[in-house]
């Protein structure tokens, strides 16, 4: 099932998507067409834990080592758009970079969960853009700053739920010309070990986020570029870069 979050006429309302059709999930039955609905972000996470370096393709590009544990940082919910929002380029940065990642939604709170229980807990799997000002990333040292900007966290377009993450083709298209393109089945570790990892660090929320990782290929995007994330078994995620208004 395709879970959204979508808003009509000023309301927002939670449904799934059956076919070109949006059924909203309030008891009402009420259904729009996809052109009538405005999707939002899927879910509204309390944070969004992202993973470092879990490609090898990635880690091959960088020429750095494959890590022994999940290198994590994090990303601030304010950060979070939906698909067809814009991706705004901070002045403060001269670069700001795309990275196509696969994301799970957690579904029910998460702590120290083994492997073998990780799926009990994930709901479904989406589409992520980890927006990052790379300049920024390399002047400060650490990620914070360069990972958190408003904006830098595109999610969609829907949470895929009956889906298996595992060995899914992944893609990012700046402009309609493909940029980065690998498989889930690259990733150094798997969701079921990330939600494991992670979970006996931090408890995790149901809507919370967990970033997978990128592919090789990250690369710049300037104003009026427009980025799309396509996932197999998902869809794509599309996005529009742009400067800030002034």
């Amino acid at each position: 099932m395709r879970l959204v979050r979508f808003a009509v006429d000023g309301e927002t309302l939670s449904g799934h998507v059956i076919n070109d059709v949006v059924r909203a999930d309030d008891g009402s039955q009420r259904e729009f067409s996809l052109q009538q609905a405005q999707l939002l972000a899927p879910c509204l996470p309390s944070k969004i834990v992202a993973v470092g370096l879990n490609y090898r393709d990635h880690a091959e590009e960088m020429g750095l080592a494959i890590p022994e544990e999940p290198i994590l940082f994090l990303k601030p919910s304010t950060s979070v758009i939906g698909a067809g929002d814009t991706i705004v380029l901070p002045p403060q940065s001269a670069r700001v970079d795309y990275e196509a990642e696969l994301a799970l939604v957690i579904s029910k709170s998460a702590r120290n969960v083994s492997r073998k229980e990780a799926q009990e807990h994930i709901l479904g799997y989406t589409c992520l853009n980890d927006v990052t000002a790379r300049d920024l990333q390399g002047k400060d040292g650490q990620w914070t700053r360069a990972k958190s900007f408003d904006t830098f966290c595109p999610i969609g377009p829907w949470i895929e739920t009956e889906l298996d993450g595992s060995d899914l083709k992944i893609e990012l298209y700046l402009n309609g010309v493909r940029k980065q393109q690998s498989r889930t089945s690259n990733l150094i570790f798997s969701s079921a070990e990330l939600v494991e990892f992670i979970s006996a660090v931090m408890t995790l929320r149901p809507g919370d986020v967990i970033a997978t990782g990128t592919t090789s290929g990250v690369g710049p995007m300037g104003p009026g570029d427009t980025v799309e994330v396509r996932i197999e078994g998902i869809g794509s995620l599309i996005n529009q870069a742009a400067k800030p208004i002034p």
